[in-house]
């Protein structure tokens, strides 16, 4: 693919205080969507505080789309319940890898950007793009819309694949 850009690792780590959605839990799972690629999660069994530790990886291209995020209840008789949704703006983390691309001997643990949480996207609190182990790493914890409760903590780290265009 020409307008392949590299790859992006999601590791989703857990979800905190989500949605009981059976009769004293849930059965949570997330589902992560860009375009066309969709990938999911394992089902954790009754557990409102899952802890997935799942790394799924996104293949990023031109044009740059949000990450959607949507967790479900697994029901085995009847259609899967909504536990909430949330969307990454992957821009600013994109334009954090290309400022990385343009310098040598970044110091490791260097914060290259800030996002603060507002009511345009779905931060709880702030999150900040880090230079890690040669890597780009941002931490970040979601909170669910559309539900009355719930957060996931994730992780974001670029993975560059030799003679892709990421400038």
């Amino acid at each position: 693919m020409e307008n392949q850009l590299g790859l992006l690792r999601i590791r989703i780590i857990r979800g905190i205080n989500l949605a009981i959605r059976d009769l004293r839990s849930s059965d949570p799972y997330v589902v992560v969507r860009m375009g066309k690629q969709k990938l999911k999660t394992r089902v954790v069994k009754k557990n409102v505080n899952p802890e997935w530790n799942e790394n799924l990886t996104l293949c990023i291209a031109q044009p740059i789309l949000p990450i959607k995020l949507q967790v479900y209840d697994k029901d085995t008789f009847s259609r899967d319940d909504k536990m909430g949704d949330a969307e990454i703006d992957i821009i600013p983390f994109i334009d954090a890898v290309r400022t990385t691309t343009c310098f040598k001997n970044i110091p490791n643990g260097v914060i290259i950007s800030r996002i603060m949480p507002n009511r345009q996207n779905c931060y709880s609190e702030e999150s900040c793009i880090v230079y890690e182990n040669g890597k780009v790493v941002q931490n970040a914890f979601l909170r669910l819309r559309n539900v009355e409760c719930g957060e996931i903590e994730l992780q974001l780290q670029w993975i560059h694949i030799p003679g892709s265009k990421i400038l």
